[in-house]
C-alpha cells in the first residue's frame, strides 16, 4: 500500500508503544514513511521513545494515552483529530498479563478486572473514540494486538506446546475477547474501507514477558522486531486484503 495520501503522509497511531513491541510496531510504520502517534500512559516515557524514532526526519509525535481512562481517550482522539484531521492505521497494543502464575481457581478478580479493563475495554475505548477519524481515512487499519493463547484451538490440543502452559484466570480470556470483538468490528464496518484484524506477535524477549520467564524457566529468543512484523504487515494491507480475520507469521491463526 502506498504510504501517503496523495502528498500527505498517512498517519498512525499505535497504543503502548513507548517500549517492547508496541515501540517495534511504531518504528517499523515511521520507516514506512508514516506519521506516528506514540501511545504512552506516561509522557515523559513517551517522549523519550518518540525522540529514539525521530532520527532521519521521522515524523514520531509522542501522545499521552491511558486506555483505562476515558478522559485520556477522549483528549487523545482530540489532539488526532486537532492535528492530522484524520487517521490511516489504529494499532491496539496496549496490554497487561495479570500475572505469569493465576490460575482461574486462585483468581484475584480485582486482577482479572484491571487486565480486562486493558486488553478488552480499552480497545472498546479507543477504537470507538478514533473511529470517525477511521472513517475519514480513504483506506482505515485497525490492528488488535492479540495473542497466540486466544486461540482455544491451539490451548485445547494435547499436541500443541500450549497444552503444557499453565491455566490463567485473565490473560488468555481477555485476548479470546478481543479476537470476538475484532470480529464484530470487522462486521460492524464492512461496507466501508476499515479493515479490522488481530494479529499474534508470537512470545518475544521484552520486558512483558520476563517475569513469565523468571517464575516459569521458558525464555525466547524472539525478537520484538519479529513480534512487530505481522502488526506492521496488517496495518499496510492492499484493499484486497483480509478483514475480521486472526493472523501471525505463517497465516491466519485458528480460533
Amino acid at each position: 500500500m502506498d504510504e501517503t495520501n496523495g502528498t500527505t503522509p498517512r498517519t498512525a497511531l499505535v497504543t503502548g508503544a513507548n517500549k517492547g513491541i508496541g515501540f517495534a510496531i511504531a518504528r517499523g510504520l515511521a520507516e514506512r514513511g508514516m506519521t506516528v502517534l506514540l501511545g504512552a500512559r506516561d509522557p515523559a516515557l513517551g517522549e523519550k521513545a518518540a525522540a529514539g524514532l525521530r532520527d532521519g526526519g521521522r515524523d514520531v509525535r509522542a501522545v499521552a494515552l491511558d486506555v483505562t481512562d476515558p478522559a485520556s481517550v477522549r483528549a487523545a482522539a482530540g489532539r488526532v483529530a486537532a492535528e492530522t484531521g484524520r487517521l490511516d492505521v489504529l494499532v491496539n497494543n496496549a496490554g497487561i498479563s495479570g500475572g505469569p502464575v493465576h490460575p482461574p481457581d486462585e483468581a484475584d478478580l480485582d486482577v482479572v478486572r484491571r487486565v480486562f479493563d486493558t486488553n478488552l475495554f480499552g480497545v472498546y475505548r479507543v477504537t470507538n473514540a478514533m473511529l470517525p477519524l477511521l472513517r475519514r481515512a480513504p483506506a482505515g487499519r485497525i490492528v488488535n494486538v492479540s495473542s497466540g493463547t486466544a486461540s482455544m484451538a491451539a490451548m485445547t490440543d494435547p499436541g500443541h506446546y500450549f497444552w503444557d502452559t499453565a491455566a490463567s484466570a485473565a490473560y488468555p480470556a481477555s485476548k479470546a475477547a478481543l479476537n470476538m470483538l475484532t470480529i464484530q468490528y470487522a462486521k460492524r464496518l464492512r461496507d466501508t474501507a476499515v479493515k479490522v484484524n488481530a494479529a499474534a506477535p508470537g512470545a518475544c524477549a521484552t520486558d512483558f514477558t520476563a517475569e513469565f520467564t523468571r517464575v516459569t524457566g521458558r525464555s525466547t529468543d524472539r525478537t520484538a522486531e519479529q513480534g512487530a512484523a505481522i502488526a506492521i504487515r496488517l496495518a499496510t494491507l492492499d484493499a484486497d486484503g483480509p478483514t475480521g480475520g486472526f493472523f501471525d507469521d505463517a497465516g491466519p491463526v485458528p480460533w
